[in-house]
């Protein structure tokens, strides 16, 4: 069995002229074994029309005006269809081997029917395998549609992109000579045939037509993630941009080519493998914008995950922090100031604010230092134990404030 391009040819019978036959034989010893050379062609993809896979990339090619039914019509004139190209993407998705689907667009529109669920499938496809649509030549109106419903939207520098609306086209055949025909519709459907040739017929069908037209404007603005008010006066009221125009204009996301897509997506499995990457940990706010300041990529900073808390810990000390204060504030008590002891109680004032306070009011009403220092002999019969710190450190400090207003 032939292995090898060269002997794959040679191995036939072939009517052609020693010239073009030797041109033929030399092609192939350069191209090597055929399956290195169905890798850089393509592969067919099993139960598709004509999609091929390079790379683990499938590539969809949509040419030619779009059909919503494939008949015999689609197949002579080159056309596709919505029916085909759905059985075709929904196939690429299916299947495990295939890592990535592009788009190969070069249409100047078709059938409106059929184009928003074609358009639908795509963009809820999204975040299964990547999506690209790649437009060389056209890729308009019906086309626009569905193409826009890709993650991403890549052009040649002379693609035409655009045309979004909708056109509604009659002919109306006249009779022949001696000939005349009528229309009877029933009188509960008088807007059943529209007369183009009357103003009230044709408000009726341009009414339908901006219908269709809303629904197109509506999916564009979603696919494109665009304000919809936007899309009409930025995609040139239903004109076409090309290339770096229709970039700008919102109408695609960059320029590039067919090759360079597929290679990229060829080498999201390799850039998908987990990579051992350094994490910077940060705690505070200033050290997150310190890690950004020094260079460090956002994607390898992780934010520290916060610190246990002893909640049982924390109850405690509060409830032991608040008998100290009720205690400190109860050993400056003297007579006639238990309203101010009861008040600084209640609103969780220090030991040192209610020191202050009584001194204050205690100058108020004419009473002297020795006065309070008496009173609160008098009143205060319990002393704190030798080994309590904590009371003698609030009374140097009521002595430090009293001190200094005595100053």
């Amino acid at each position: 069995m032939p292995r090898t391009a060269f002997e794959l040819a040679a191995s036939r019978t072939w009517l052609m002229t020693a010239e073009a036959l030797d041109t033929l034989l030399a092609v192939a010893d350069r191209q090597g074994d055929v399956e290195a050379l169905e890798a850089r062609l393509g592969r067919p993809l099993d139960n598709t029309r004509n999609v091929t896979v390079r790379d683990g990339v499938a590539v969809i090619p949509i040419t030619g005006p779009v059909f919503r039914y494939a008949n015999l019509f689609t197949e002579i004139s080159g056309a596709v269809s919505t029916e085909m190209l759905v059985k075709d993407i929904q196939t690429a998705l299916d299947d495990p081997s295939i890592q990535g689907i592009v788009l190969n667009i070069d249409s100047p529109g078709g059938e409106a029917t059929g184009i928003n669920e074609l358009s639908d499938l795509i963009y809820n496809a999204r975040g299964q395998k990547p999506i690209k649509a790649y437009a060389g030549g056209q890729m308009a109106s019906a086309l626009y549609w569905v193409g826009s419903a890709a993650d991403e939207v890549i052009v040649d520098d002379t693609a035409q992109l655009g045309s979004v609306g909708v056109v509604l086209s009659l002919r109306k055949r006249e009779d022949r000579p001696g000939e005349k025909s009528y229309e009877i519709v029933s009188s509960n459907a008088p807007n059943k045939r529209p007369d183009p040739e009357t103003e009230a017929g044709r408000a009726q069908l341009q009414a339908r037509t901006d219908e269709l037209a809303a629904v197109f404007l509506d999916k564009v603005a979603r696919n494109r993630d665009l304000p919809r008010d936007e899309v009409n006066d930025r995609f040139r009221q239903g004109g076409v941009a090309t290339g770096a125009l229709a970039v700008e204009a919102g109408m695609a996301d960059r320029l590039g080519s067919l090759e360079s897509v597929i290679a990229e997506l060829a080498g999201t499995s390799a850039s998908s493998q987990p990579r051992s990457t350094i994490m910077t940990t940060v705690k505070t706010t200033a050290e997150l914008q310190a890690a950004i300041e020094a260079g460090t990529d956002p994607k390898s900073i992780k934010i520290a995950e916060p610190e246990a808390v002893d909640t049982d810990k924390l109850k405690t000390e509060a409830t032991e922090a608040e008998r100290a204060r009720c205690k400190g504030i109860l050993e400056l008590a003297s007579p006639g100031f238990e309203k101010e002891v009861a008040a600084a109680i209640d609103e969780g004032a220090s030991v040192e604010a209610t020191g202050l306070k009584l001194f204050r009011a205690a100058q108020d009403r004419g009473l002297s230092l020795s006065d309070i220092a008496a009173d609160g002999t008098q009143t205060s019969t319990a002393q704190p134990p030798a080994d309590d710190k904590e009371g003698e450190e609030r009374k140097s400090a009521v002595s430090a404030i009293t001190g200094a207003w005595k100053d």
